[in-house]
């Protein structure tokens, strides 16, 4: 995994600016590992792809997570800390499978797990109804029942759960649901982790404190943004507390 520099969380940030947050994830995950293109990046798995950014997210900030939620109970900020290893399975790898089987009601499936490209067409969709009709019909290898291929138009509410349950058995990484409760009033509820805008939050918070301090110095000394930029972290601080 590559580490990005200033210069390159501060180009990604740029770009990323007005990307969809699908596009956005990429962009992420490209700052990374450069060696692969934008279609190699986009066809991994949506697990595969997030279990990426956590280990992005671990070099460039540390395993702790520091964040925040309103009670919807009674509006009262909760802070709270957690570990990375206590959000993703021990188990996720690099060789987690893209393809399955299950059996439901004697419907035999065959399915690839979802990807970006997958989410990208789904995002297309008027309604949630349809949405999910589209990632069916496009992670859908064979679907068979008594040696006779069923569409999914076909399929019951409950082979359509299993494939559902299975496809978020399988892909942990990219569906992380914490159970927080309120010190104030006692509630209880459920909230999702979404690393993407998780770690989107923090690097453009990064790029715009290196941006500030090319602004602090440049102005100060006269420099070029490139040669700042260059600057190792310690440099820059070193400089910026002469300035202030």
């Amino acid at each position: 995994m590559h580490l990005p520099d200033a210069h390159e969380l501060i180009s990604a940030w740029e770009r990323g600016a007005t990307q969809h947050w699908i596009d956005r994830a990429l962009t992420l995950l490209a700052l990374a590992y450069p060696e692969m293109t934008f279609a190699q990046l986009a066809a991994l798995s949506i697990g595969q792809r997030d279990a990426r950014l956590f280990a992005l997210r671990d070099r460039l900030f540390g395993a702790t997570i520091n964040s925040f939620t309103i009670c919807p109970q009674c509006d009262t900020r909760l802070d709270f800390t957690t570990h990375l290893g206590e959000l993703i399975a021990d188990s996720v790898s690099e060789a987690q499978r893209q393809c399955d089987e299950i059996t439901s009601q004697h419907l035999h499936v065959k399915f690839r797990l979802p990807d970006s490209r997958d989410l990208a067409a789904a995002a297309k969709c008027a309604d949630v109804s349809a949405a999910q009709k589209v990632l069916l019909e496009r992670c859908i290898l064979e679907a068979v029942r008594d040696g006779t291929a069923v569409p999914v138009s076909d399929w019951s509410a409950g082979a359509i759960d299993a494939l559902a349950a299975e496809i978020g058995k399988a892909e942990s990484c990219a569906d992380i649901t914490l159970i927080v409760a309120c010190s104030a009033c006692g509630h209880h509820w459920p909230l999702q982790f979404d690393i993407v805008a998780f770690l989107w939050a923090e690097i453009a918070w990064l790029a715009k404190r290196y941006l500030r301090e090319v602004h602090t110095l440049a102005w100060a000394y006269g420099w070029r943004e490139a040669d700042i930029l260059a600057m190792s972290p310690a440099r820059r601080r070193f400089y910026i507390e002469l300035v202030g």
